[in-house]
C-alpha cells in the first residue's frame, strides 16, 4: 500500500502533463480547422498580370492648403455569389480620340497617313452627309478618314460581357452616328448619345451628365480623354489618354515623378504626352472588370484618381456637380 502511494505520487504529475498535452493539442487541431474553413472568405489581392492606371495627384497639391474632405465609401468589393445580384455595370465611352482618332481627308497630311498605317493602325474611310445643305439644297457630304485605337473591337467585345456600353460623344450625329455603326460590327453597344444630349455650363460647354445614361451612379463609369467632359460627377471618371494617329503607339500620357508614383499632368482641354504605354486590353479592361465586382464604383476611382481635388484646383467648385452626394465611410 505505501508503495501504491509512492507511485501515485511519482506518476500522477506526468499523467496531469499528458492530459494537458492532449487538451493543447485538441485546440490547436480545432484552430487549425476553423482557420481553413474561414480562409476562403478572406480578401484575395489581384492578380499579378493586372497594371492599374496610375493615381492622379498633382505636384503640387501637397504643398497648397489642405482640400476639403471626402467621405467616400472604402468600395468594399462582392463575393462571387454576391456579384450576380449587383445591377450591371453601364460603362460610358467617349469616341474622339478615346476610341478613334479621325481626320478630314482632305486635310489629312501624306506623310501622317503613312507612318499610322506602317504601324500597322486599322483605319477606314467614311463618308457623312450632313443635314445642312448646300446654296443649291444639295446635302453637304464630308469625307473623314478613322483610325481605330489598338485592340478596340476585341475591347468592346469583352466589356459587352460584363457591361452595359454606351457611346456619348460629343460630335455631331450625322457624323457620329455612321462612324459609330461602322466600329460596332457585332452590335455590342447598347445606346448612344451624341452633341445634342450634352449640356452647357458656366465653366464648359459639351458637358456629358450622366444621368442621361443611367439613374445609378454607383454602377457607373465613363472613360473619356477629356476630364471636363464628366466635370458633373466627378466621381464616376476614367481619364483616357487621347489617342492620336501620329501617336500611333498608343502612348500613355503621364509624368513619371518617381520610382512608384505616375502623375497626370493636366492642362485646359489635354494631357502632355510621354512615353509610357497605355492599351485599351492592357490597363483599361482589367480597371473596368474590377469596377463591374464594386458595389460602389465611386470609391474605388476616388481613390485611384482623386478628381474631386483636380477639379476644385480648375477653379470648378463642389457645388456644380449634380452627384456631389457621396456614399458614407464605412
Amino acid at each position: 500500500m505505501e508503495e501504491l502511494s509512492q507511485t501515485d505520487l511519482v506518476y500522477s504529475p506526468r499523467s496531469s502533463l499528458q492530459l494537458w498535452n492532449v487538451f493543447v493539442n485538441w485546440l490547436d487541431f480545432f484552430y487549425q480547422f476553423f482557420l481553413k474553413i474561414l480562409r476562403p472568405f478572406s480578401h484575395h489581392p489581384l492578380p499579378d498580370g493586372f497594371k492599374p492606371l496610375p493615381v492622379i495627384e498633382l505636384s503640387d497639391m501637397a504643398a497648397e492648403s489642405p482640400v476639403t474632405t471626402i467621405e467616400i465609401s472604402s468600395g468594399r468589393t462582392s463575393t462571387e455569389g454576391e456579384v450576380s445580384n449587383i445591377h450591371r455595370l453601364t460603362v460610358v465611352l467617349d469616341l474622339d480620340e478615346t476610341l478613334v482618332s479621325a481626320y478630314e481627308t482632305s486635310s489629312l497630311p501624306d506623310n501622317l497617313r503613312t507612318q499610322a498605317i506602317e504601324a500597322g493602325l486599322k483605319w477606314f474611310e467614311l463618308e457623312c452627309i450632313s443635314s445642312t445643305k448646300e446654296c443649291n439644297g444639295v446635302p453637304k457630304i464630308n469625307y473623314v478618314t478613322v483610325f481605330e485605337r489598338p485592340g478596340l473591337h476585341e475591347f468592346l467585345e469583352k466589356l459587352s460581357q460584363f457591361a452595359h456600353l454606351v457611346i456619348f460623344t460629343a460630335g455631331l450625329e450625322d457624323y457620329a452616328r455612321p462612324l459609330v455603326d461602322k466600329i460596332d460590327t457585332k452590335n455590342v453597344l447598347n445606346d448612344r448619345l451624341y452633341r445634342s444630349c450634352t449640356v452647357s455650363t458656366q465653366y464648359r460647354d459639351h458637358v456629358k451628365d450622366l444621368l442621361c445614361t443611367s439613374k445609378n451612379m454607383c454602377r457607373t463609369v465613363i472613360v473619356d480623354n477629356n476630364p471636363y467632359s464628366f466635370l458633373l460627377q466627378p466621381l464616376n471618371g476614367i481619364p483616357c489618354v487621347p489617342f492620336s494617329a501620329d501617336q500611333p503607339h498608343d502612348t500613355q500620357v503621364f509624368f513619371k515623378s518617381n520610382p512608384n508614383n505616375f502623375e497626370y499632368i493636366l492642362s485646359s482641354h489635354f494631357l502632355m504626352r510621354t512615353h509610357y504605354m497605355l492599351k485599351l486590353l492592357d490597363i483599361i479592361l482589367p480597371l473596368l472588370k474590377q469596377l463591374s465586382e464594386e458595389e460602389d464604383v465611386r470609391g474605388a476611382l476616388y481613390d485611384r484618381f482623386h478628381m474631386p481635388e483636380w477639379f476644385e484646383k480648375q477653379g470648378i467648385p463642389r457645388s456644380c456637380w449634380t452627384s456631389s452626394q457621396v456614399p458614407e465611410s464605412r
